[in-house]
């Protein structure tokens, strides 16, 4: 698993997606592509999903019209984090069936606990 780019700590700026974080949206975007939106499996370093944002999520995908994919390697290129004090906020970009890059993205809070990445997944919504 590649670590670079590295997570950077900086307030005034977003930055490429930390490489060591990548393997983990993967695994939760792969989820959301088969309609688990709650990662019922789990997904390690992600805290369980809020059952109200899980459910937001599946009907904001439904209502988009398209459906979900996993992550392209292109995701990286576009998607980002920006250091807010005491955690990431995050933005990854989504991808579906019929137009590949989508206007829809992925948001959520990173942070580190005992050394370890830990993601709280937060809305999907087209900004």
């Amino acid at each position: 698993m590649s670590t670079e780019p590295f997570a950077i700590k900086d307030e005034g700026v977003a930055h490429p997606i930390a490489g060591s974080w990548r393997s983990i949206f993967q695994e939760v975007v792969k989820a959301f592509a088969k309609g688990d939106f709650e990662l019922s499996r789990g997904v390690p370093g992600v805290e369980p999903v809020d059952t109200d944002i899980a459910s937001q999520n599946r009907e904001y995908v439904r209502e988009y019209g398209e459906v979900l994919v996993e992550l392209p390697e292109t995701t990286w290129g576009t998607s980002c984090a920006h250091w807010m004090g005491s955690y990431w906020e995050v933005l990854i970009d989504l991808y579906t069936e019929n137009e590949g890059y989508s206007d829809l993205v992925l948001t959520g809070r990173m942070s580190e606990q005992n050394g370890k990445p830990q993601l709280t997944v937060g809305l999907i919504y087209v900004p």
